[in-house]
């Protein structure tokens, strides 16, 4: 029997630090299925189609194995997907006290829900202070984000 779990998230856009997880996610279970997921309490910095392909890219680009794919979910709830695909676990990256205070009541919920356990990963402490929203922000500014993103998001959000 397969090991699946599912790393979910927003990638608005995609960091280092998601590689990293995903990586690590991918050395502990036999398949993994990155999921880009719709926040409907959020407004999206880059639209569904684009943070996809560049999720591909990123993880091509990373040499991660094919059992790491890449899908996107904006209907229903996170465990529905999990359900439907076999996963029995999800897989979140955990940076600070912050993230286990938002995280744990979702991982309970999702225990509860349909049995799925939820695995925290640390980043690597390079990573561990960069988000997405802290990209976007420099990004905005015309800051220089490529210590911080795969190089595949750099240039997408250099020239478009």
């Amino acid at each position: 029997m397969s090991r699946i779990a599912v790393v979910p998230g927003s990638f608005d856009p995609v960091t280092l630090g998601h590689i990293d997880v995903i990586e690590r996610a991918s050395h502990v279970f036999d398949e993994v299925h990155v999921l880009v997921v719709h926040n409907p309490d959020k407004t999206a910095f880059l639209p569904l189609v684009q943070r996809v392909a560049l999720l591909e890219a990123s993880i091509r680009d990373a040499g991660l194995p094919a059992r790491v794919s890449v899908h996107s979910w904006s209907v229903g709830l996170l465990v529905d997907y999990c359900t439907d695909v076999g996963a029995t676990a999800l897989v979140k990256g955990i940076r600070s006290q912050v993230d286990v205070a938002y995280e744990t009541p979702m991982a309970i919920m999702n225990r509860s829900l349909a049995g799925v356990e939820t695995v925290f990963l640390l980043p690597d402490p390079a990573h561990a202070h960069v988000s997405s929203s802290l990209v976007r922000q420099v990004a905005g500014l015309g800051g220089d984000v490529s210590p911080y993103v795969p190089a595949a998001v750099s240039e997408y959000l250099e020239h478009g």
